[in-house]
């Protein structure tokens, strides 16, 4: 089943509120929350009182996705702020079976994220213990970035993977989705789809999810 997950990375943080009740509005199931620690990303943004302030004001499932160098130390915290999926990157965490398996035990789903340049391979051993994988489709660090259009055959190569081995893990694409490609995104596997530019930077949010959406059902 496709979701699709706004970004509030690229929404105005002045009238986040507003913002997160357009995107609900507008159909849309998750909120994708980008936490940064300006360590594994060459960024800073938000952290556990944001995610719990947010859990206040949507029944929206909250998608926290954890861009931050120690994420076992913080993966289950933000759980207890209101997260329903926690994802830690797989390029970050050596321990990174425990961190997925805290996640769950803690209440929420598992999510393994995965840089561009790494190698699906690296995810073998780690893949039963999470409920989605974040495919990166661009560097993560800042949004309304290019779409790598390599992302598709990973994509495809990754559904494979998951198919093969007999798991239910959905595929999530974070970077660069926007209504023109998003069809191209479903086709190839994909299940969640984060949109950050495409949905708060093309006018009203309520109306951009909806047209994603609509580009999406295209192969849903």
């Amino acid at each position: 089943m496709f979701e699709l997950a706004p970004s509030i990375l690229s929404a105005d943080f002045t009238r986040l509120a507003e913002a997160i009740q357009a995107v609900e509005a507008g159909g849309a199931t998750i909120l994708h929350v980008d936490v940064m620690d300006g360590h594994f990303v060459p960024n800073i943004t938000i952290g556990l009182p944001v995610v719990k302030a947010i859990r206040q004001v949507t029944n929206l499932k909250i998608d926290t996705h954890l861009m931050i160098a120690e994420p076992s130390r913080y993966a289950e915290k933000f759980v207890e702020a209101g997260a329903d999926m926690v994802s830690v990157h797989i390029e970050t965490d050596a321990h990174l079976q425990r961190t997925l398996v805290g996640i769950r035990e803690a209440g929420a789903q598992s999510g393994i994220a995965i840089n561009p340049a790494t190698p699906l391979v690296a995810l073998e051993e780690a893949l039963p213990f999470a409920d989605y994988v974040v495919l990166m489709s661009v560097n993560p660090g800042f949004g309304g970035q290019k779409f790598i259009h390599t992302s598709v055959d990973k994509i495809i190569r990754l559904r494979q993977m998951i198919l093969t081995r007999g798991l239910q893990t959905r595929i999530e694409v974070d970077g660069g989705v926007d209504a023109s490609n998003i069809a191209k995104m479903i086709e190839s596997g994909a299940e969640i789809i984060v949109s950050g530019t495409g949905v708060f930077g093309k006018g009203k949010p309520i109306e951009a999810v909806k047209q994603l959406i609509e580009a999406a059902t295209v192969w849903v």
